[in-house]
């Protein structure tokens, strides 16, 4: 069975077999239909592709490798004689070398995804582990030989992890690192508030600590349709959430239960669209509950409205409720 490093290895050789291809017999129309089929049939071909470009333009000698001429070697054949075979070989094995035997640089290096204000978007990295980011999203990807590391650095972002015992996958936020043991799970970021959502599997929350002074904390391990709650100067919440509530808003949904209003705007105003004003601050404490689509801002201030005897005014392309 083909395990995920393993992936990663055949994927980075057919990166470096395609450049020493170009690199030997020129960009011809077969060449590059055949590179262009294989850069689209997944998103981590594009991203090794690039990478073993990156690595080709910084090897000692490539220069020569590709014109003897300029090492002062005179080579009067044609581009098509017998040295083809030979140089094509001299540029893959340089690749491969750089890829294999010099710490794994190429799936060392970060690769950053981020969405705006109303956007979503699902990558899958370089294991088959999918992302699916939230609106107003960024998060780093960082892959070794011992270890798969995100970090999140706001918004929410749901992980479908491909299972490796021998290289744990681990979401560093605030002050948490999640581990997943082959599992889906949300992690959400929003100011310094920190909740990690099971979906199915198992995770291992761990706390790090401010102050070398403190004692540690005894790590947190959830079970499928538990939500940890982490808000700072206040003790950690472990809750029961449903799966359908907590992955609502990737079939388009927020689902809210006796939150604030408040809160409730709040999260809406970051789906983009029409914004929501709450008039006065009083009103923020007031409860909602119920599922809203998220791309009807609209139809969820008409709901509240009509729930708590407010008024909907409709200022350019703001929404005001106000007594």
């Amino acid at each position: 069975m083909v395990t995920p490093l393993d992936r990663s290895e055949r994927i980075a050789a057919e990166a470096a077999a395609w450049l020493a291809r170009l690199e030997s017999t020129g960009r011809t129309a077969a060449t590059e239909a055949g590179l262009q089929t294989w850069l689209v049939a997944d998103d981590a071909h594009r991203r090794s592709f690039e990478r073993a470009m990156d690595a080709w333009a910084i090897i000692p000698g490539a220069a020569a490798l590709l014109d003897p001429g300029t090492a002062g070697v005179a080579d009067p054949a044609p581009a098509n004689d017998r040295w083809q075979p030979v140089r094509a070989l001299a540029i893959a094995a340089s690749l491969c070398f750089v890829i294999f035997a010099s710490g794994w640089w190429f799936f060392d290096q970060p690769t950053a995804y981020s969405t705006a204000k109303g956007e979503q978007k699902i990558a899958t990295l370089e294991d088959g582990t999918r992302v699916a980011l939230n609106a107003e999203t960024h998060l780093s990807v960082r892959y070794d030989r011992q270890t798969r590391s995100i970090h999140l650095d706001k918004g929410e972002a749901m992980f479908e992890v491909k299972y490796n015992a021998k290289r744990p996958f681990k979401v560093e936020v605030g002050d948490k690192t999640v581990t997943a043991l082959g599992t889906s799970f949300l992690v959400r970021k929003m100011g310094d508030a920190v909740v990690v959502t099971l979906i199915s599997g198992k995770v291992r929350v761990d706390t790090r600590n401010a102050s070398t002074g403190s004692p540690p904390r005894l790590p947190t391990v959830l079970t499928p349709g538990e939500r940890l709650i982490a808000v700072p100067d206040s003790p950690e919440m472990v809750t029961r959430t449903s799966s359908e509530a907590a992955t609502a808003w990737r079939r388009g949904q927020v689902v809210f239960e006796d939150t604030s209003l408040s809160a409730a705007v709040a999260e809406l105003n970051h789906y983009g669209g029409v914004q929501i004003d709450v008039a006065d601050p009083r009103l923020g404490g007031l409860t909602v509950s119920g599922v809203f689509a998220t791309n009807d801002a609209a139809e969820f201030a008409s709901a509240i409205a009509v729930l708590h005897g407010l008024k909907v005014e409709r200022e350019g392309d703001r929404l005001r409720l106000s007594r």
